[in-house]
Parts: C-alpha cells; structure tokens; sequence
C-alpha cells in the first residue's frame, strides 16, 4: 500500500478526535502520527507516512504538521478540517490507534516516546532541552515496536 499523505493523516486523527468529542493539540496530534507510522510498519509491515520525524525537544515532529499548526502553540487546534478520503484498511487503523492512543494527553505522549529507544538514539547525548534537527531512523523504529509487540 501507498504511503499516505500527512496532511491527510493528521486531518483523519482531528476528524476522529472530534467525534470522540476531543480536540488535540498540535503536541498531542504529532505523537499521534508518530506512533500510526510506527504501528503501521509493525501491524502491516510499510510505512503510513513517507515523512521524517525528527527528535526535537517535545519528542517526534513532522516539520510541515509543525509549520501548518504552530499558530496553535499548546491550544487545542480549533480549525475546521475535512475528513479526508483515505482506504478503508487505513481508516479503520487510525480509528483502532486513536482507541489505543487517544485517551493519552500530549504530554503523557510525550513522556511515552522519550523513554524509547527512537527518539532517544535520534537525540544521542543532547541535554532534555537542547534543540535538535535529527532525522528518526525507520528501521530503528520498526523493529523497537516489533519488539515491543512480542514481548
């Protein structure tokens, strides 16, 4: 399958969040897409998103999520967006990911990926809050989920 695009993928997640009568931040949504990537390259073995994250201070960012939110800050992002037009395969993953994840606060989130092994390497041995532009290596990332799925 195709990868997606993140536009539209972080549009599914806002849709999705709303009928659960939730609004994300822009924190919150960026985890989320993080960990739909993940997920997906362990659960259907390819990449939902062709995008790099990077680990910057709040964990992994997608810079043209970042740029098209940032108005946002730590609010909820209160845009109307429209559902976009996404297989049905995926669609029903991002709806299954936002049961297992959504109920988790942006920060929680944040917490979560900061104690992992991706974000982590990506950052090497930069202080908590030193900024940084480095890429998440997919692979690592893969089989770090894979791992934790078995255990």
């Amino acid at each position: 399958m195709a990868a997606s695009n993140a536009r539209d993928v972080a549009d599914y997640l806002l849709c999705a969040a709303r009928e659960h009568g939730d609004y994300l931040t822009p924190l919150k949504l960026q985890k989320l897409m993080f960990y739909a990537d993940a997920w997906h390259m362990v659960t259907n073995g390819d990449e939902l998103l062709s995008d790099r994250f990077e680990a910057w201070v709040h964990g992994p960012v997608l810079r043209s999520v970042y740029y098209r939110f940032q108005k946002y800050r730590w609010n909820p992002i209160s845009e109307d967006v429209d559902c976009p037009e996404l297989s049905p395969q995926t669609k029903e993953f991002l709806d299954e990911l936002y049961k297992v994840f959504g109920g988790f606060s942006g920060h929680e989130l944040e917490q979560l990926t900061h104690q992992e092994a991706p974000w982590k390497a990506a950052r090497g041995g930069l202080p908590p809050d030193a900024n940084c532009e480095t890429r998440i290596d997919k692979g690592l990332t893969r089989d770090f989920y894979a791992q934790m799925a078995q255990a």
